[in-house]
């Protein structure tokens, strides 16, 4: 039975592939060839890991990266299309499941979101309930250093607090774009945003994800 992770995993390799090497992503600073090496080199060494928590370790894992970088864009994408080696962590499907999911969903929109007249995917309800469920339990981690109250809420109603605080701004919108939006994403999620004006501005500025 095919995951979502591994969906997401193809579904990110076509559009890199689509793209090309040279087109933008969200992320700042990075070309498609850039995220197709971060993938790959965070799949095949530690470092890249461990350096979001022990920051020592990031110049080296910058440098793991661009080495991969240097590879041709063809090998990256299948490199990411077959997946990691048997010796990664991200072997073990529980383990890719639950670390690349959302992952591999936020850099596919990545890529799709920096290119002219992008539109939303169109979710189906059980990846959206799976995208919702793994937000509330990352909300907290996600929201921490928002400078306002921060409350993430669905269409239908569930809710999740990213962040206690006064004033509240509270995020209403699918699954799929409060990820984006609790990954930093925020200019580009299709989300509502309801509060005081000042701090709509606060939580649209914030240093929302996990680096």
């Amino acid at each position: 039975m095919s995951t979502h992770a591994k969906r997401e995993r193809l579904l990110l390799a076509d559009q890199l592939e689509t793209v090309g090497p040279e087109a933008p992503t969200l992320c700042e600073g990075w070309t498609a060839r850039d995220l197709a090496a971060h993938v790959v080199t965070r799949e095949r060494n530690v470092e890249p890991m461990a350096s979001a928590v022990v920051k020592p370790l990031a110049a080296r894992a910058e440098r793991v990266r661009a080495e991969s970088a240097a590879r041709p864009y063809d090998e990256l994408i299948q490199l990411i299309r077959t997946g990691p080696p048997r010796r990664s962590p991200f072997a073990l499907k529980q383990l890719d499941e639950a670390a690349n999911t959302v992952e591999f969903f936020i850099h596919t929109e990545d890529v799709r979101r920096a290119q002219p007249e992008w539109t939303p995917r169109e979710l189906d309800p059980v990846f959206a309930d799976a995208l919702w469920k793994r937000l509330e339990t990352a909300a907290r981690l996600m929201g921490r250093r928002s400078p306002v109250g921060l409350v993430l809420r669905r269409p239908n109603g569930q809710t999740a607090v990213a962040h206690k605080g006064l004033p509240v701004v509270t995020v209403t919108g699918d699954p799929g774009e409060l990820q984006l939006f609790a990954w930093g994403r925020q200019d580009a999620a299709r989300v509502e945003l309801t509060g005081e004006e000042d701090a709509i501005a606060e939580a649209r500025s914030a240093r929302l994800g996990l680096t």
